[in-house]
């Protein structure tokens, strides 16, 4: 089971995978770890991460990046509006309202949604996770912001449904990192101390987050957030973009952001200038030759100018740092450490402004990039069955307060609740208890508009199905269960009528009072055991019951005063039953159009697979033409006749420019076969080099085989001791075999000296290798047969054979033994061997 983090960055995507016992960063397939979230539609196939990136300026209109920020937006979004001017591809409105992408693919005119274009990505990111896992890839774990609403974190789910991933939970990017940093402390306090508390700051190309986290043992919960959702390094390089582009206007005269490629290359520039900055605060240069109308321009930038130039954007680096203290309650004292990550925290004026607001050192203990894909591994590791990883829970926050709304006919107009309120512990669920006689409508809406990113507060409707009344006409009970997911999505999740069958008569009714109060505590979903948080009760919660209950309230606590003390309470038996719900989603993708999306990216990747084929098969073609060509004139030379060199070197010529004309656009076999024409002239030269090559080297080994074994023959015949022990007929079968041998040998030396290189070779290099194997294996096992060892006997065995048995009274030595003169001493009771004795 593959186990992957995937951080889906608005300029760059990284990919961790869990392996060997630890996290690692994979590399694509430049060897860089790095992949750009850029893809670019041309008109055979697509090109994904860094091939797109190499096409910005000269495939300007089609090739598609910054498009992160898209997902679930309107076209009519104020934000898509502001970002459409400084986009070089077209953005355009799709039948459902939503922005979609324009470009030309296969060389018609097409409009991709933005859950295409993510997919697109995606499915890169996955074939590069696959390359290195060397198994399929599915699961996965995906960061998004912490600031996404639900409609964005939909959408992003569809993209990894259309990219054929499943992904196990979408993860707030500094929950990411958090997780990345805390899960490896040891020194984390016990749950029952005081937390740590450390604040993660995570400026990136297009948004900066902090969130502050308390960490016990084991344990992670993110106390509050807070964000700006456009303060990020682009906006950093667009403030020297414009610079730039007034200063070359007056100096040069040129309307810079009237062409798009112009303006384009100069954002790259401008970028790369702000990296160095970063590093240096000299003057330093920005010359681009041929810039725009042929025209060379320069400029010089400091770090100084620059920061004064970036007031207004380092004036919104403390808000955020302010407002998460001020939901977190509490004190700049109260924090253990401040980690950053994030490319845009490179900046010295950002890292200054923080560790000023702090009044602390900066830690920098994670790598500031590749932090959030970590996280999203581990968190993979930690909902995979195939990993072991150690116990550590997550608790995260509901961005935004989530309220609904329904019609109250007893009110003659609608009620509210707020459900969960900001920085609402996440994932949780909660049972809200409503009275009603028929179907009703939960519409649920974000209640604080002003700190949304987002110009719709709405979420969805949610349509309660199948309500009836109870058998005596009263308002049924219905609990509805709402919850925020693992992927900070809002959902009715389930709906339940409680039926009251009354199994006695002339009993009063149920006391709606009592049961609605119990009912009034809202419930945690059993599923997610690591909220702390289980039954809550609030005032704000108690309004969740409707009007029929409210008034139920009322008219039960009057029938109570009118029946005598010593009543009885109505006996009830009830029972529950599932009630459908229907949902409508703010920008949704129906099932069968997120099929259709997933069928054309299947489609898509095929043809790119097909095309990539095609130009292999082509590449391949061109690379044989240089590669002979080459060595005609060089290595090859004297394995081909001047004929035969000339033939050849013209019909490569013929096949180059065949490539650079008709042959430009050919169908893969077309190259195969051209290839393998190529092949039939060719082979047979490689061949003669190659043999001659081997050859000297093969016939040098079989000369010292057979001089091996002409010495062992040469020392059996004098006689010598190392192999006196061999056989005299195996001896001869040797010599016969190396005999035989070296006539082949000599036989087919003196033919291939006379053969013209020109020429097939006599004898080939398969030939002599057969010949060796064949001579070691009739003679190795001969001379290597081990000689017999005769071994001396024993000396105890010696002393008995030559002085008999031996006891304490002793019988006189034999009658061999006297001849022998042998000693016949009777050893000492030390001598004696000692009986055997068993001990316990």
């Amino acid at each position: 089971m593959s186990v992957v983090g995937i951080d889906l960055g608005f300029q760059s995507c990284y990919v961790a995978v869990a392996r060997a016992g630890g996290i690692e960063t994979i590399a694509n397939e430049y060897s860089d770890r790095c992949t750009p979230a850029c893809i670019s539609f041309g008109p055979k196939n697509r090109s994904i991460g860094a091939a797109a990136k190499s096409q910005i300026i000269s495939n300007a209109k089609n090739t598609v990046q910054g498009f992160k920020r898209f997902h679930g937006r309107a076209f009519s979004d104020p934000f898509v509006e502001a970002e459409r001017s400084n986009l070089a591809y077209d953005i355009v409105q799709l039948p459902t309202g939503l922005t979609g992408i324009k470009v030309k693919y296969m060389e018609e005119e097409r409009n991709f949604t933005t859950e295409q274009v993510t997919a697109m990505l995606l499915s890169k990111l996955k074939e590069t996770a696959e390359s290195v896992l060397k198994k399929p890839v599915v699961d996965c774990v995906i960061s998004v912001p912490c600031f996404y609403t639900d409609a964005e974190r939909r959408s992003v789910m569809d993209a990894t449904q259309i990219a054929g991933l499943n992904c196990l939970r979408l993860m707030n990017e500094t929950t990411a990192v958090a997780l990345a940093y805390g899960i490896y402390k040891q020194d984390l306090p016990a749950l029952e101390e005081k937390p740590r508390n450390v604040v993660f700051i995570d400026m990136g190309h297009s948004s900066y987050q902090v969130s502050v986290c308390a960490f016990n043992k084991g344990k992670l919960k993110v106390l509050a957030t807070a964000f700006d959702t456009t303060l990020g390094g682009r906006k950093f390089d667009e403030v020297l973009v414009n610079h730039f582009c007034e200063e070359f206007g007056k100096k040069y005269k040129l309307d810079i952001k009237s062409k798009i490629r112009a303006l384009l290359r100069l954002s790259q520039e401008c970028e790369k200038l702000k990296k160095l900055m970063s590093a240096n605060a000299s003057d330093l240069p920005l010359s681009i030759e041929c810039f725009m109308n042929d025209v060379d321009v320069s400029g010089t930038m400091n770090r100084g100018k620059f920061l004064e130039m970036c007031d207004d954007l380092l004036s919104r680096v403390e808000p955020p740092l302010r407002s998460v203290l001020e939901q977190a309650k509490l004190k700049k004292e109260d924090i253990y450490a401040v980690e950053i990550v994030g490319g845009a925290t490179r900046i010295p004026a950002v890292k200054e402004k923080i560790s000023k607001f702090f009044g602390k050192e900066l830690s920098t203990t994670l790598n500031a990039d590749e932090a959030v894909t970590r996280g999203c591994a581990l968190q993979c590791a930690i909902l995979s069955p195939a990993f072991k990883v150690r116990e550590f829970s997550i608790t995260d926050v509901v961005p935004y307060p989530i309220s609904l709304r329904w019609n109250s006919p007893a009110e003659e107009g609608s009620s509210d609740c707020e459900v969960f309120s900001k920085n609402h512990a996440a994932p949780f669920s909660k049972v809200l208890t409503f009275y009603r006689k028929e179907p009703f409508t939960l519409e649920a809406y974000y209640s604080s508009p002003q700190d949304l990113p987002y110009p719709d507060p709405a979420i969805a409707q949610f349509s309660v199905q199948k309500v009836t009344p109870q058998s005596d006409g009263s308002s049924s009970k219905v609990k509805v269960k709402v919850r925020v997911n693992v992927h900070g999505i809002f959902s009715v999740s389930s709906a339940s009528l409680v039926e009251v069958h009354k199994f006695e008569e002339n009993e009063e009714p149920m006391e709606t009072d009592q049961n609605a109060k119990e009912e009034e505590k809202m419930q945690v979903d059993q599923e997610e055991p690591h909220v702390e948080e289980q039954q809550q009760q609030t005032p704000a919660e108690n309004k969740a019951e409707s009007e029929e209950m409210e008034t139920s309230q009322a008219g039960s606590k009057d029938k109570k005063m009118d029946q005598p003390p010593q009543a009885k309470k109505a006996k009830v038996k009830t029972s529950t039953v599932d009630l459908p719900i229907e949902n409508q989603l703010l920008w949704q993708i129906d099932r069968e159009m997120l099929n259709l999306y997933i069928e054309n990216e299947g489609k898509m990747i095929m043809q790119d697979k097909l095309e990539k084929e095609r130009n292999d098969a082509k590449n391949a073609v061109e690379e044989y033409v240089y590669e002979m060509r080459d060595k005609l004139s060089g290595e090859y030379e004297k394995f081909v006749s001047e004929d035969d060199r000339n033939s050849f070197t013209l019909k490569l010529e013929d096949t180059e420019n065949w490539l650079y004309e008709d042959g430009e656009d050919q169908p893969k076999q077309v190259y195969v076969d051209k290839l393998a024409e190529l092949k039939t002239l060719g082979q047979p030269i490689k061949i003669r080099f190659q043999e001659s090559e081997e050859r000297p080297k093969l016939f040098e080994e079989l000369g010292k085989q057979i001089q091996q074994y002409m010495k062992v023959i040469s020392s059996f015949k004098n006689k010598e001791d190392q192999y006196d022990h061999l056989d005299a007929a195996d001896v001869v079968k040797v010599e016969k075999s190396t005999n035989e041998a070296m006539e082949w040998m000599n036989k087919k030396l003196n033919l291939q000296n006379k053969q013209s290189l020109t020429m097939d070779p006599v004898v080939k290099a398969k030939e002599i290798e057969a010949k060796i194997k064949e001579l070691m294996s009739i003679c190795s096992p001969i001379i290597s047969k081990p000689k017999p060892k005769v071994e001396p006997p024993k000396e105890d065995q010696k002393n008995t054979e030559q002085n008999g048995p031996v006891d304490g009274e002793g019988d006189s030595p034999g009658p061999q033994a006297a001849e022998q003169g042998t000693d016949t001493t009777v050893p000492s009771d030390s001598d004696k061997k000692l009986p055997e004795m068993d001990i316990d």
